[in-house]
């Protein structure tokens, strides 16, 4: 039976994911709760994610549901863990999924690097245009003005066969 995941949220007492969807053969919504169980302050959000996504029980229902919004949900109970307003767990949410082309990469761990490159892939993906876009050209001729005289280099003024 196919499933259509309309809205997934989460509950803070007792914490659970909350999935509202329904049946492609009915027209009715339901309510589908999945407790969140041994999940705390210092737990990592993402495996979290990835244990409910392909738990058997739920993975039915979860096909709708990518594993970002989960990860981003488990990020939310973490912060209200933690003692954070919503708005501060959604502010932080913000800040890890934009890209701050200023923000030095080298002095990031591997973790956070790991991150950013994904969020690089990501926007890369997004900006990409493929064959099937109704914008795509293929061929692209651009002339550049040149606003100044070209300065000539030292390196290539020597002939090719001084080696």
């Amino acid at each position: 039976m196919a499933y259509h995941a309309k809205k997934c949220g989460i509950r803070f007492q007792p914490p659970a994911i909350i999935l509202i969807y329904n049946e492609q053969a009915k027209e009715k919504d339901r309510q589908r709760i999945m407790p969140v169980r041994n999940f705390s302050k210092f737990s990592d959000c993402i495996g979290a994610a990835e244990q409910l996504k392909n738990n058997p029980r739920h993975k039915q229902f979860l096909e709708g549901v990518s594993l970002q919004q989960l990860v981003k949900l488990y990020t939310v109970l973490k912060g209200h863990l933690q003692g954070q307003s919503l708005v501060e767990s959604l502010q932080k949410i913000q800040q890890e999924t934009v890209f701050d082309p200023d923000e030095n990469l080298n002095k990031l761990d591997d973790k956070e690097l790991k991150k950013r490159k994904n969020l690089m892939d990501k926007l890369f993906e997004k900006n990409c245009k493929k064959k099937d876009d109704p914008e795509f050209v293929y061929d692209i001729e651009v002339e550049f003005l040149q606003d100044t005289q070209l300065e000539s280099c030292g390196w290539d003024d020597g002939s090719d066969n001084e080696f």
